[in-house]
């Protein structure tokens, strides 16, 4: 979610001189881009069930949040598992 204290927290106490001039938007994709996930949301596991590495595919902006594509390589997300709003909420829809 962008746009609270958690998200922020997380950008200033890890911000240098060369991302000040970004949003905290773009601050936070940066942040997920130079691999800082794990230490904002610990609970997410970088892990597969059978214990190969998630890699961060994607960074997909929206309104309020970033979407991220993680894992063991690029596929497409089943909409109807997506915790985006905007996939399942449309799926939901239709069922």
């Amino acid at each position: 979610m962008t746009d609270t204290t958690f998200a922020a927290g997380h950008l200033y106490k890890n911000d240098d001189h060369l991302t000040k001039h970004l949003s905290e938007k773009q601050r936070l994709e940066e942040a997920c881009w130079n691999g800082f996930i794990q230490m904002m949301l610990p609970e997410i596991h970088l892990h597969a069930a059978n214990g190969s590495i998630l890699y961060l595919w994607e960074i997909k902006e929206a309104s309020s949040f970033l979407e991220l594509d993680l894992g063991e390589v690029p596929a497409p997300i089943n909409r109807q598992f997506s915790i985006d709003p905007y996939s399942f909420l449309s799926v939901q829809a239709f069922s």
